[in-house]
Protein backbone atom coordinates (compact mmCIF):
# COMPACT_ATOMS: atom_id res chain seq x y z
CA UNK A 1 0.00 0.00 0.00
CA UNK A 2 1.55 3.56 -0.72
CA UNK A 3 0.46 6.62 -0.65
CA UNK A 4 1.73 10.25 -0.95
CA UNK A 5 0.85 13.52 -0.10
CA UNK A 6 2.55 17.07 -0.10
CA UNK A 7 4.11 19.34 3.18
CA UNK A 8 6.49 22.00 3.61
CA UNK A 9 9.93 22.75 5.08
CA UNK A 10 12.54 25.67 5.77
CA UNK A 11 15.69 26.12 5.04
CA UNK A 12 17.17 29.13 6.43
CA UNK A 13 14.68 31.35 5.57
CA UNK A 14 13.44 30.04 2.39
CA UNK A 15 10.76 27.21 2.50
CA UNK A 16 10.74 24.26 -0.20
CA UNK A 17 8.37 21.27 -0.90
CA UNK A 18 8.74 18.09 0.24
CA UNK A 19 6.90 15.01 -1.19
CA UNK A 20 5.74 12.47 2.28
CA UNK A 21 5.63 8.70 0.48
CA UNK A 22 4.15 6.48 2.65
CA UNK A 23 4.44 2.38 1.83
CA UNK A 24 3.30 -0.02 4.12
CA UNK A 25 3.71 -3.83 3.54
CA UNK A 26 3.40 -7.34 5.07
CA UNK A 27 6.29 -8.43 7.43
CA UNK A 28 6.73 -7.87 11.18
CA UNK A 29 6.24 -4.34 13.05
CA UNK A 30 8.29 -1.91 12.10
CA UNK A 31 8.28 2.39 11.44
CA UNK A 32 11.18 4.02 9.78
CA UNK A 33 11.47 7.81 8.40
CA UNK A 34 13.93 8.26 5.82
CA UNK A 35 15.08 11.36 4.01
CA UNK A 36 17.48 12.62 6.01
CA UNK A 37 15.20 13.21 9.25
CA UNK A 38 17.07 15.25 12.08
CA UNK A 39 16.06 13.95 16.12
CA UNK A 40 12.28 16.17 16.28
CA UNK A 41 11.54 13.78 13.00
CA UNK A 42 12.20 10.71 14.00
CA UNK A 43 10.84 11.08 17.80
CA UNK A 44 7.53 11.79 15.17
CA UNK A 45 6.98 7.68 15.64
CA UNK A 46 5.62 8.11 18.83
CA UNK A 47 3.58 11.06 18.57
CA UNK A 48 1.92 9.70 15.27
CA UNK A 49 0.92 6.49 16.51
CA UNK A 50 -0.86 7.63 19.96
CA UNK A 51 -2.24 10.36 17.47
CA UNK A 52 -3.93 7.89 15.17
CA UNK A 53 -4.98 5.12 17.95
CA UNK A 54 -6.33 8.35 20.49
CA UNK A 55 -8.17 9.57 17.35
CA UNK A 56 -10.01 6.15 17.13
CA UNK A 57 -8.13 4.85 13.84
CA UNK A 58 -6.88 1.95 13.27
CA UNK A 59 -2.75 1.84 13.20
CA UNK A 60 -1.63 -0.39 10.78
CA UNK A 61 0.48 -3.66 11.81
CA UNK A 62 3.42 -4.80 9.29
CA UNK A 63 6.41 -2.92 8.10
CA UNK A 64 5.57 1.14 7.50
CA UNK A 65 8.43 3.31 5.76
CA UNK A 66 8.02 6.55 4.87
CA UNK A 67 10.23 8.63 2.63
CA UNK A 68 10.60 12.62 2.87
CA UNK A 69 11.95 13.57 -0.34
CA UNK A 70 14.10 15.01 -2.09
CA UNK A 71 15.55 12.71 0.47
CA UNK A 72 19.19 14.85 0.26
CA UNK A 73 18.05 17.88 2.13
CA UNK A 74 18.14 17.82 6.14
CA UNK A 75 14.67 17.73 7.48
CA UNK A 76 13.79 19.73 11.27
CA UNK A 77 10.87 20.11 13.13
CA UNK A 78 8.20 19.13 14.15
CA UNK A 79 6.09 20.03 11.03
CA UNK A 80 5.89 16.43 9.28
CA UNK A 81 3.36 14.98 12.21
CA UNK A 82 0.54 15.73 10.21
CA UNK A 83 1.31 15.10 6.51
CA UNK A 84 2.99 12.01 8.00
CA UNK A 85 -0.18 10.75 9.92
CA UNK A 86 -2.24 11.48 6.85
CA UNK A 87 0.07 9.19 4.30
CA UNK A 88 -0.63 6.14 6.72
CA UNK A 89 -4.72 6.83 6.99
CA UNK A 90 -4.51 7.26 3.18
CA UNK A 91 -2.48 3.88 2.88
CA UNK A 92 -4.60 2.27 5.21
CA UNK A 93 -7.78 3.23 3.70
CA UNK A 94 -8.92 5.79 6.07
CA UNK A 95 -8.61 8.41 3.71
CA UNK A 96 -10.52 7.76 0.56
CA UNK A 97 -10.04 10.82 -0.98
CA UNK A 98 -8.08 9.57 -4.52
CA UNK A 99 -6.04 13.19 -4.91
CA UNK A 100 -4.15 14.89 -1.96
CA UNK A 101 -2.03 17.13 -4.33
CA UNK A 102 -3.97 19.84 -4.53
CA UNK A 103 -3.01 20.45 -0.83
CA UNK A 104 0.28 21.31 1.23
CA UNK A 105 -0.46 19.72 4.89
CA UNK A 106 1.39 21.30 8.07
CA UNK A 107 0.99 20.39 11.34
CA UNK A 108 2.50 18.99 14.75
CA UNK A 109 0.66 16.40 16.51
CA UNK A 110 -0.18 15.80 20.14
CA UNK A 111 -1.19 12.48 21.49
CA UNK A 112 -4.37 13.25 22.21
CA UNK A 113 -4.64 13.71 18.25
CA UNK A 114 -4.64 17.46 18.35
CA UNK A 115 -2.65 19.95 15.49
CA UNK A 116 -0.40 22.19 17.26
CA UNK A 117 1.30 25.28 15.43
CA UNK A 118 4.20 24.95 13.69
CA UNK A 119 6.93 27.86 12.92
CA UNK A 120 7.55 29.58 9.63
CA UNK A 121 3.73 29.39 8.08
CA UNK A 122 4.08 32.19 5.71
CA UNK A 123 7.13 31.26 4.04
CA UNK A 124 5.52 27.88 3.15
CA UNK A 125 2.03 29.76 1.99
CA UNK A 126 4.71 31.77 0.08
CA UNK A 127 6.49 28.48 -1.27
CA UNK A 128 2.90 27.04 -2.28
CA UNK A 129 1.66 30.29 -4.52
CA UNK A 130 4.83 29.93 -6.08
CA UNK A 131 4.28 26.48 -7.13
CA UNK A 132 0.99 26.80 -7.90
CA UNK A 133 -0.64 25.32 -4.86
CA UNK A 134 -3.85 26.73 -4.01
CA UNK A 135 -4.75 24.70 -0.96
CA UNK A 136 -2.95 24.34 2.24
CA UNK A 137 -4.53 23.27 5.44
CA UNK A 138 -2.21 23.99 9.07
CA UNK A 139 -2.89 24.40 12.56
CA UNK A 140 -5.85 26.74 13.55
CA UNK A 141 -2.96 28.95 15.58
CA UNK A 142 -1.50 29.55 11.73
CA UNK A 143 -4.40 30.28 9.98
CA UNK A 144 -4.17 33.97 10.54
CA UNK A 145 -0.67 33.84 9.53
CA UNK A 146 -1.13 32.11 6.89
CA UNK A 147 -4.40 34.01 4.59
CA UNK A 148 -2.46 37.46 4.42
CA UNK A 149 -1.76 35.65 0.80
CA UNK A 150 -4.93 36.06 -0.56
CA UNK A 151 -4.22 33.60 -3.54
CA UNK A 152 -4.25 30.46 -1.25
CA UNK A 153 -7.34 29.00 0.22
CA UNK A 154 -6.18 28.32 3.86
CA UNK A 155 -7.74 25.49 6.05
CA UNK A 156 -7.69 25.81 9.75
CA UNK A 157 -7.22 22.33 11.45
CA UNK A 158 -7.92 21.38 14.92
CA UNK A 159 -7.02 17.83 15.44
CA UNK A 160 -6.46 14.63 13.34
CA UNK A 161 -10.27 13.01 13.41
CA UNK A 162 -11.51 16.16 12.13
CA UNK A 163 -8.23 16.56 9.35
CA UNK A 164 -9.66 13.27 8.26
CA UNK A 165 -13.05 14.15 7.71
CA UNK A 166 -12.34 16.96 5.72
CA UNK A 167 -10.11 14.62 3.53
CA UNK A 168 -13.20 12.45 3.05
CA UNK A 169 -15.64 15.80 2.39
CA UNK A 170 -17.55 14.58 5.32
CA UNK A 171 -17.33 17.88 6.74
CA UNK A 172 -17.18 21.28 5.18
CA UNK A 173 -14.27 24.38 6.75
CA UNK A 174 -14.28 27.70 5.26
CA UNK A 175 -11.05 29.21 4.50
CA UNK A 176 -9.84 31.63 6.91
CA UNK A 177 -10.30 35.10 5.86
CA UNK A 178 -8.22 38.05 7.88
CA UNK A 179 -8.48 41.72 6.82
CA UNK A 180 -5.24 42.27 6.71
CA UNK A 181 -6.06 46.24 7.62
CA UNK A 182 -7.59 44.90 10.92
CA UNK A 183 -4.00 43.21 11.58
CA UNK A 184 -2.15 46.64 10.66
CA UNK A 185 -4.07 48.63 13.07
CA UNK A 186 -3.70 46.25 15.79
CA UNK A 187 0.21 46.31 15.29
CA UNK A 188 0.52 49.66 15.00
CA UNK A 189 1.63 50.67 18.99
CA UNK A 190 4.25 49.48 20.62
CA UNK A 191 5.75 49.72 23.78
CA UNK A 192 8.95 51.24 23.50
CA UNK A 193 9.57 54.20 20.27
CA UNK A 194 12.56 55.28 18.96
CA UNK A 195 11.80 58.98 19.98
CA UNK A 196 12.03 57.88 23.43
CA UNK A 197 15.96 58.06 22.90
CA UNK A 198 17.46 60.92 23.73
CA UNK A 199 20.76 61.88 21.09
CA UNK A 200 21.98 59.28 19.29
CA UNK A 201 20.44 61.02 16.22
CA UNK A 202 22.98 59.20 13.22
CA UNK A 203 22.40 55.95 14.69
CA UNK A 204 18.38 56.31 15.17
CA UNK A 205 18.79 57.32 11.05
CA UNK A 206 20.66 54.69 10.15
CA UNK A 207 18.02 52.04 11.50
CA UNK A 208 15.40 54.21 9.81
CA UNK A 209 17.43 53.79 6.53
CA UNK A 210 17.78 50.22 7.33
CA UNK A 211 14.43 49.28 8.08
CA UNK A 212 13.27 51.14 5.12
CA UNK A 213 15.46 48.94 2.77
CA UNK A 214 15.03 45.70 4.37
CA UNK A 215 18.74 45.36 5.68
CA UNK A 216 20.14 43.95 8.54
CA UNK A 217 21.32 45.39 11.18
CA UNK A 218 23.70 44.46 14.20
CA UNK A 219 23.32 46.03 17.52
CA UNK A 220 26.43 45.42 19.94
CA UNK A 221 26.59 47.02 23.22
CA UNK A 222 25.91 47.04 27.24
CA UNK A 223 22.23 47.21 27.84
CA UNK A 224 21.86 49.00 31.21
CA UNK A 225 18.75 48.94 33.80
CA UNK A 226 17.10 52.03 35.27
Amino acid sequence: MLAKCYTSALMGIDAYLVEVEVDISRGLPNFNIVGLPDTAVKEAKERITAAIKNSQFNFPMGRITINLAPADIKKEGSSFDLPMAIGILKATGAIRKNELSSYIILGELALDGGVRRINGALPMVLKAKERKIKKIALPLENAREASVIKEIEVYPLENLSQTVKFLNEEIIIEPYKCDIEEVLKENSSYEVDFSEVKGQQHVKRAMEIAVSGGHNIFMLGTQYDM
